[in-house]
């Protein structure tokens, strides 16, 4: 689809150890491939040796997809049996290739490799106290704040999980952490939980990972989420954990399970699938229509598309052929050109829809540019009637959390009523999910739908005044 027109994850992120000395680059590609929805600007895989001299980091970061960057002659020569990987696409910082991650700080106490999905809340303030004291920053990311006072705080502690819990009581905001120090692979959650990360296990390795689909691409075995707030520390030794900065205010980012987890994941037990299932199936009932077939925008609304024909017993069909050799099109520089990719990655399937009335069900409306695009390729295609269906409330204020939810300028909810929309877009009849039934999808988890509803889980006040 058009990425341009849809709502961005910040990142991904994957680590990896192996007791044994094995390397672990490949599964590390592997790993991050599987995870290449959740940023697709830059990428990195940074590895070292747990038996050999601390200090020796290889680390390889480029632009572009996992495929792109990484080649058999670069990944070959990536040796280690500990390591940590990213995908990127920025919400705070630069697209550039110094923005790129693993983070690897070279200082006295060895080395940190730091990878991070989320954003800060305190980033300024934070920023602004360590360069008083002197530091030089090399990136433009809030990734890099972390960094440097998890190594600041290691001169002062007997042990790194010290240094990174002294940290996280500083930083505020949404993360995910993997951190390689020179003999640990370490994973840190933030205490609401608004980012998920994972554990796994293959053979004697152990994994730690942004989504469970990353555990399935390597043939490792799901062991638990880590819990929000947790500090998960994996050694030769095994497995620790620190939970003192869990406590029972969480709040999940509720559209993981809308859009941005791959549909095979499961996150803090709740399947992706049936939550998009269950989606389309709150839709069907709280906007009953009377039409031919249910279609999905591939692919982030087919699953709801499913359940949404499910729930009102109107036929699912597939009306879209997708061509997926078609390069990213959010990267086109003008809207025209944009617009040209998608008609080249998206087609209409004409004996489908021809005298057809189509409910067309996907995530959600940012701008309204690509669903509009789509309504009237339909029309031309002879469809009667479009009912668009959306499996999230209007988008109407900013997330402060790693979510690349645009100015409101850009979001067209927030100057345009329902039914304006409608009209703008050319559908015959819109219907948003109501927030109200939005926890329905996910059973009791405990969810932050702030971009919906204005409701942040923790103070934002500094986020707003740099936002």
């Amino acid at each position: 689809m058009n990425d341009f027109d849809k709502i961005k994850e910040e990142c991904g992120v994957f680590g990896m150890y192996n007791p044994n000395g094995d390397d672990v680059a490949q599964y590390i590609y592997y790993g991050l491939s599987s995870l290449q929805h959740r940023g697709q600007e830059s990428c990195g895989i940074a590895v070292s040796d747990t038996s050999g001299p601390k200090g020796n980091v290889d680390v390889y970061k480029g632009m572009g997809l996992v495929n792109e960057v990484f080649k058999e002659s670069n990944l070959s020569s990536l040796k280690g049996n500990l390591g940590v990987g990213h995908v990127r696409y920025s919400t705070t910082g630069d697209s550039s290739l110094s923005n790129a991650q693993p983070l690897v700080l070279n200082y006295i106490k060895g080395t940190l490799a730091l990878a991070h999905n989320g954003n800060l809340v305190n980033t300024e303030e934070l920023r602004n106290e360590l360069a008083m004291n002197g530091a030089i920053f090399q990136t433009t990311t809030d990734s890099e704040v972390i960094a440097y006072y998890i190594a600041r705080e290691r001169v002062h502690t007997a042990s790194v999980e010290e240094a990174i819990l002294k940290t996280a009581e500083k930083i505020k905001g949404a993360y995910g952490l993997v951190i390689a120090s020179p003999r640990k692979l370490i994973g840190v959650r933030d205490p609401y939980g608004l980012k998920p990360l994972c554990l796994g296990k293959k053979d004697d390795s152990y994994i730690i990972a942004s989504e469970s689909c990353a555990l399935t691409a390597i043939g490792a075995k799901f062991i638990r989420d880590i819990r929000p707030g947790e500090i998960v520390s994996i050694t030769k030794d095994g497995i620790s954990s620190n939970l003192e900065l869990c406590h029972t205010k969480q709040a999940h980012c509720i559209f993981e399970y809308i859009y941005f987890a791959r549909l095979d994941s499961t996150i803090d037990g709740v399947s992706v699938y049936e939550s998009r299932l269950k989606a389309g199936a709150a839709l069907a009932k709280a906007y009953p229509i009377d039409a031919d077939l249910v279609a999905g925008v591939p692919d982030s609304g087919l699953a709801a598309a499913q359940g949404f024909a499910t729930a009102s017993g109107i036929p699912f069909k597939n009306i879209f052929y997708k061509n997926s050799y078609v390069g990213r099109t959010f990267i086109k520089p003008t809207q025209k050109e944009r617009e040209a990719g998608v008609k080249l990655k998206l087609s209409v399937l004409e004996p489908a829809v021809r005298d057809k009335s189509i409910v067309l069900v996907d995530d959600s409306i940012v701008r309204g540019t690509t669903i509009a695009n789509l309504i009237h390729s339909l029309k031309q295609a002879g469809a009667k009637s479009v009912h668009v269906r959306i499996c999230s409330p209007p988008f109407l204020y900013p997330c402060y959390f790693g979510t690349d939810v645009p100015s409101n300028r850009q979001l067209i909810a927030s100057s345009h009523s329902t039914e304006e929309i409608c009209h703008l877009i050319g559908a015959d009849s819109l219907g948003y999910m109501k927030i109200e039934d939005l926890q329905s999808t996910v059973g009791d988890l405990p969810i932050c739908t702030a971009c919906f509803s204005n409701i942040y889980p923790m103070d934002i006040s500094q986020s707003i005044k740099s936002y």
